[in-house]
């Protein structure tokens, strides 16, 4: 029977989101494989497999397209190799006199008031980046014709360093994108099977840091890219999958194969950007609420994200590594905060936790596979939070004795406190880094979290929801019963989407009707052909246009969605000119509290292509009938003693299987609710209410 699915692969888990015919929606997991990707995908889907009594050929059948099913595919991994800097080598040929852009960057510190951080190197090493003559005007007019026999000369420079990638950027391509065209045509003349990339069609943004990072970043994840892809699905077909699988973006939404292997940029953080899909998904479902904080606790990372208004929010600020890309992706924030995070103390005696952590490999000391160092999870071991015999649905043994070991050793000891003592130190230190990271996408964006509702995802965060909450004083907690899959989940409810933008400069003073026109019809040509190659009917396409712009004398822009005042013919006319300018103010002041009463500078035009899928993926509404009201005490599957700081002791705790509660069920604190891939802590005063949609909404008792 055919199924919807999505893999989801994170630094400690790889996770599969499987929605099955009758509307169930499960997660499944299986260590992350570093060494090959592709065997921890595997797998999950093998446990999946097993869950519904098919062999691995079988079950992958249900989940091909041709069957009626649905696959896509998200991670970290390109964004990983950035980090890590275990990109492809690649060469840049630049204009002459701006060698340095790389180096330089965009100036001043991005964090002024960081002491310790040293000048990162820049991305491409200065002998690989060779400037020529040339020169392109702000206005498209060629100062400076493109002297050939240096682009020549530069591309068997670059051959004799054995790049694998060539990208060209030149200054104000934008503009006009001849001499990078004509570039591309003589690098190829002398060396005919190399990959040129051009910034002007990777990322036509005006600041050329961004352009070019953004242009030497997709040059250097191509081989990297298309390699992991291909084989991906080489290895799924062999298993039995028909077909090709889907792979999701940056964007928040899905591309085949070809386009995410010829836009490999877009691949940077496409597991993550699912996580405030799915976030949105619950909090309308079980809430009707379209303002959101979307939480995904993993093994590695805790991510945050934001859903205004129903829109999930984007940036063109978001940092990868050292770097700002300028491409516009989901907002998501990302802090080293994961159950894996390693907990340490500083020469002042403080404790610290993260942003190194222990992975899969070897993972917390608690997984017993040669990790010494104490992690977050060690710490919810040590505190009773978590089963050791039902870690993973039961598919991974803890070992309490190993977590306790090193708590002790590299916490307790040296601060002289006991070790559950140190184990709540670290567990109430990373809740502080999680507030922190959350307070910096909304209040320090000008969000008041305490209007929106926390949906707390990632098999972690159910262990430490409660204080995040009552942290940022958030009334509305949601946690799905699939929150250790939320990024994962995300992709089963996503579209096939992708973005295509472009810079020109007018105003809403004196506004260029003509050109802008030119530049929104050339971008919804390409939305259009994005839907001809993918093959989505007329009835599910959808086009979006917004303009980011910002006031005089600003630097950075604003982004609105200017789609409702075009005309029928998808332009702007005089009419369109006032409801833009409106619609900025009304972003400005809701970002900022003020608004100016004077024009806009309009910079970037952004089109979103949104591809509606055949079948709608649904979950089934839950019906209350007082046949299932069984006693709660009825429910328990056991109790185990857990500490809770509010008795500053270990008590003995009643444990629930979330498989035994129903809707209308309501679970009063101290209580433990144990999923499959997550574990829910019920705090002293508060209450878990299982949802229409079998979810927990957590609110204070009355």
């Amino acid at each position: 029977m055919a199924k919807y699915a999505c893999i989801d692969v994170g630094g400690t888990f790889t996770d599969a989101a499987i929605l099955d015919e009758n509307g169930s929606l499960n997660v499944f997991k299986s260590p992350t494989t570093p060494h090959d990707w592709t065997e921890g995908i595997l797998g999950a889907l093998k446990v999946a497999a097993e869950h519904y009594h098919q062999n691995i050929s079988d079950f992958l059948g249900d989940i091909s397209v041709v069957n009626g099913g649905f696959t896509t595919h998200g991670s970290t991994i390109a964004t990983n190799a950035i980090v890590e800097r275990k990109v492809g080598k690649i060469g840049i040929i630049c204009t002459k006199g701006f060698r340095d852009v790389f180096l330089f960057r965009e100036g001043p510190n991005k964090n002024p008031f960081d002491f310790n951080l040293d000048y990162p190197e820049p991305f491409v090493p200065r002998y690989l980046t060779l400037s020529v003559e040339e020169r392109i005007n702000s206005e498209g007019g060629i100062d400076t014709p493109l002297n050939e026999e240096e682009v020549k000369s530069a591309a068997q420079k670059l051959n004799g360093y054995n790049v694998e990638a060539i990208c060209v950027c030149f200054l104000w391509s934008t503009a006009n994108q001849t001499n990078e065209k004509r570039a591309a045509e003589l690098i190829h003349e002398v060396w005919p099977e190399v990959q040129v990339v051009l910034s002007c069609e990777v990322n036509p943004n005006s600041r050329e840091y961004r352009r070019w990072i953004s242009a030497a970043m997709d040059a250097s994840l191509r081989k990297l890219v298309s390699t992991y892809a291909n084989n991906l699905n080489s290895r799924l077909n062999e298993n039995g999958f028909i077909g090709e699988i889907g792979m999701l973006n940056s964007s928040g939404g899905v591309m085949n194969t070809t386009e995410i292997v010829n836009r490999p940029i877009y691949s940077v953080d496409s597991g993550p950007s699912m996580a405030p899909v799915s976030g949105r998904e619950y909090a309308m479902r079980d809430l009707n609420d379209d303002n959101a904080v979307i939480l995904d606790m993993g093994g590695t990372t805790f991510d945050v994200s934001c859903v205004i208004d129903g829109n999930i929010s984007v940036s063109r600020e978001t940092i990868i590594g050292n770097e700002i890309p300028g491409i516009s992706r989901v907002n998501v924030h990302s802090i080293g905060a994961g159950g894996g995070s390693i907990a340490w103390v500083d020469s002042g005696g403080m404790v610290r936790v993260g942003p190194r952590s222990a992975g899969s490999v070897p993972g917390p000391a608690c997984y017993n596979r040669g990790g010494t160092l104490p992690t977050v999870t060690d710490a919810n071991l040590v505190l009773g939070y978590i089963n050791p015999d039902f870690f993973n649905n039961g598919q991974m043994k803890l070992y309490p004795e190993l977590a306790y070991k090193a708590i002790k050793d590299h916490v307790a000891d040296i601060l002289g406190v006991n070790v559950i003592e140190a184990a709540y130190t670290i567990w109430a230190t990373v809740n502080v880094n999680m507030i922190a990271a959350i307070k910096d996408i909304t209040i320090w964006q000008g969000i008041d979290p305490r209007n929106y509702v926390m949906v707390a995802g990632g098999g972690a965060c159910g262990l430490h929801a409660i204080p995040l909450a009552e942290g940022l004083d958030m009334k509305k907690l949601l946690i799905p019963r699939t929150a250790g899959g939320l990024s994962a989940v995300g992709g089963v409810f996503s579209e096939v989407v992708s973005e295509y933008n472009d810079s020109f400069y007018t105003t809403t003073r004196n506004f260029a009707f003509d050109k802008t026109n030119e530049v929104i019809k050339a971008l919804q040509k390409k939305a259009i052909e994005f839907f001809d190659r993918n093959k989505i009917k007329k009835e599910n396409r959808q086009i979006e246009l917004y303009m980011e712009g910002h006031y005089p004398f600003q630097v950075w822009e604003l982004s609105v969605n200017i789609t409702d005042f075009l005309s029928k013919n998808f332009e702007i006319v005089e009419s369109s000119v006032k409801d833009i300018e409106q619609a900025f103010h009304k972003e400005h002041e809701r970002t900022f509290t003020i608004k100016e009463d004077t024009y806009v500078e309009c910079i970037y035009w952004r089109i979103k292509a949104i591809g509606k899928t055949e079948i709608k993926a649904e979950i089934p509404e839950q019906e209350y009938h007082e046949d299932n009201m069984v006693n709660l005490p009825d429910k328990r599957t056991g109790s185990r003693k857990i500490y809770f700081k509010k008795f500053n002791e270990m008590i003995v705790t009643p444990i629930y299987a979330g498989q035994n509660l129903v809707y209308g069920d309501v679970i009063e604190g101290p209580a433990i609710i144990e999923e499959p891939t997550t574990t829910v802590v019920v705090l002293p005063g508060y209450e878990a209410k299982v949802t229409k949609f079998n979810n927990y909404y957590i609110e204070a008792g009355r």
